[in-house]
């Protein structure tokens, strides 16, 4: 196992002394910084006297788990049983993390997991740990970054028991259309493999229709069963609560009654405090419009800015610009992270710490992720710095 990308990033860092004449601007970490909505707080508070005075079930409460699916049926159009295909969790990392170890059997040979390259790492944690291989399935920058499915050869298929979906996608925001949701569930009918969906930046994009879910693909496809697929998603981008650690996986009954069980040996219940807030917030769209509306303007801002310097572009989604560095610093984009900071105290992640050598190459060289989770002025202020910063780093014609 390799360290997390931000404990690479704090040892790449030691000895940098940030020019003090800028005071710091983080971009380097995707933790949301919207202020959470005033009528979760009160709902939180509201309920600890009674919410933290028992043993939660691991299941969670009907009320909760009604709530969820009541979100489902209003977002996706899709129908789920509240009482069997639905389960909540603490956040999606741990969902994603514990669904691994329910459905890989490392007696198998060759037992893999196939996952996006670059990634979100808990993937590759959760394989190794679950005693299995991962496989990387290198991104498209023709494609706007969307993973190649129709890439892997069927041998890996073939020993393929878990395959990592993200989408709207982390670093990337490219969002899975239709087609290739045919395509993987028409491998999991061949390969008898489970399909996890990450969905947890599915509420934060930039055009008119809001990104296709895998359990919406699964139903627009005649897949009603949801056979061999769960969906993950979360309260912490979609409501401003990373600290509250609230989410749910949805999909196949046979699949959560595995992971339920799981769960009650894993430790995983949430507080009925906790419960009672994240049926408000699932219950509620307006706070989730307006912090949509925030993310927008930031991006309407800051993308113009960088464009000319960088090969940069309006994602599809998510709160993340995954931009290219110029050429002078294509051969390492930890060096152009290390001089940024120093020269103009702003941080970025180098996009090669989100990604793994494969194929001969690494497909987040060359490139820097940049969480515009701060308000506008600051993100802009950001912007202005990295602008100044190439320029002065550029060679005259």
């Amino acid at each position: 196992m390799q360290p997390y990308p931000f404990e690479r990033l704090r040892q790449l860092f030691a000895g940098v002394t940030p020019n003090p004449a800028y005071r710091p601007i983080s971009l380097g970490i995707g933790e949301p910084r919207h202020a959470t909505p005033q009528f979760i707080q009160d709902a939180l508070a509201g309920d600890l006297a009674t919410g933290l005075a028992g043993y939660p079930p691991t299941a969670g409460s009907p009320a909760l788990r009604e709530a969820c699916a009541g979100w489902l049926q209003r977002r996706y159009g899709v129908q789920v049983d509240p009482a069997t295909q639905v389960l909540p969790v603490l956040g999606s990392r741990e969902a994603l993390f514990a669904l691994a170890q329910t459905v890989v059997d490392p007696t198998q040979p060759g037992a893999t997991v196939v996952c996006p390259n670059p990634f979100y790492q808990i993937y590759e944690g959760a394989t190794l740990l679950a005693g299995a291989q991962p496989h990387y399935v290198a991104s498209d920058p023709a494609r706007n970054f969307a993973p190649r499915w129709d890439l892997v050869p069927d041998a890996v298929w073939a020993r393929t028991q878990l395959v990592y979906v993200c989408s709207p996608g982390n670093p990337t925001g490219a969002v899975m259309p239709l087609q290739e949701w045919k395509l993987l569930f028409e491998l999991s009918d061949r390969h008898s493999f489970v399909i996890a969906s990450d969905e947890c930046y599915s509420e934060i994009y930039f055009q008119g229709e809001p990104p296709l879910g895998g359990l919406e693909a699964a139903a627009q496809l005649g897949r009603s069963d949801f056979k061999r697929l769960v969906m993950l998603t979360s309260l912490s981008k979609r409501s401003n609560v990373p600290g509250m650690r609230s989410g749910f996986v949805a999909g196949d009954a046979d699949i959560l009654k595995a992971f339920l069980l799981y769960r009650t040996y894993h430790g995983s219940a949430m507080s009925g405090a906790v419960q009672t807030a994240s049926i408000a917030a699932w219950g509620d769209e307006a706070h989730v419009q307006d912090n949509r509306r925030q993310y927008r303007e930031k991006f309407a801002a800051v993308t113009p800015l960088l464009e000319p310097v960088m090969d940069v572009k309006l994602p599809d989604a998510a709160f993340y610009l995954w931009a290219g560095v110029p050429d002078a610093w294509k051969s390492s984009d930890t060096d152009f992270a290390r001089a940024l900071l120093a020269q103009y105290n702003v941080t970025v992640l180098p996009g090669s710490y989100l990604a793994r050598d494969a194929g001969g190459a690494n497909p987040g060289q060359g490139r820097v992720r940049m969480a515009l989770v701060a308000e506008t002025a600051e993100c802009v202020e950001a912007a202005q710095r990295i602008v100044q910063f190439i320029q002065s780093h550029t060679p005259d014609p």
